[in-house]
């Protein structure tokens, strides 16, 4: 289903090509492939439609990783256990996607209506090692008091891949140095360095998620979403 949608979707130019795709058995490894991200939203929000949306959001989420805000940080396997679905489900829209250069994470935005409410989304997905499929691993939005301006085309933002930045290598004959925790476990970054996200939200649902996206010396900021909070 989600090969189908994004054959469709490119054919019309909705959707921007992959960067230097590459394949392994069929399936996208090591390489930015926007449009396989914008697929699976689309298919996450027919699926929401179909099969319910608390259903939707536990078969397309990263068990173990996977975080929401209700409006506090939660876990996302442990606040949709047992939740049944509403009896109408929100509708969403993908507007952009930014993606780091090795295509293991990515950053969605779009637009969302539920009955005369609507506002603005991020989700965060990551590429599973096995199967190359994306799943989410952090969900968060805000309500707008006017609809979010529909782009004449879905945007795929993919990081710069020259001089990626490296991690700290610890110096031969010495222990590695103890790293402190996260700050928040919203917080990460694709395992290439080149693209990285920070949500800071308090109990009240208010703060801020930031992306940063490398151009080659640095990170450019691609995305600020500033949540009023109740």
């Amino acid at each position: 289903m989600k090969g189908a949608v994004v054959a469709a979707l490119l054919a019309t130019g909705l959707l921007m090509p992959a960067a230097g795709a590459q394949t392994r058995g069929g399936t996208m490894t090591g390489v930015a492939n926007p449009s396989a991200v914008i697929g699976t939203e689309i298919a996450f929000a027919r699926r929401a439609q179909a099969k319910g949306q608390w259903t939707a959001f536990r078969d397309t989420m990263a068990t173990n990783d996977a975080v929401l805000f209700e409006p506090a940080k939660v876990v996302a396997r442990d606040w949709l256990k047992g939740r049944r679905d509403p009896a109408e489900a929100v509708r969403w829209q993908v507007h952009d996607v930014w993606m780091s250069c090795d295509g293991t994470y990515a950053v969605t935005r779009g637009a969302w209506q539920l009955g005369k409410d609507t506002g603005v989304f991020n989700t965060v997905w990551q590429r599973q090692p096995r199967s190359g499929e994306y799943l989410w691993v952090l969900d968060l939005g805000d309500t707008l008091a006017s609809p979010l301006a529909a782009p004449d085309m879905i945007g795929g933002h993919v990081s710069e891949c020259r001089n990626r930045p490296r991690r700290p290598v610890p110096t031969v004959g010495k222990k590695p140095p103890k790293l402190p925790p996260p700050i928040d476990a919203a917080d990460g970054q694709s395992e290439d360095g080149t693209l990285r996200w920070r949500a800071a939200i308090d109990a009240k649902g208010a703060g801020t998620f930031v992306v940063g996206r490398w151009n080659g010396t640095g990170y450019d900021e691609a995305e600020r979403l500033t949540i009023s909070g109740n």
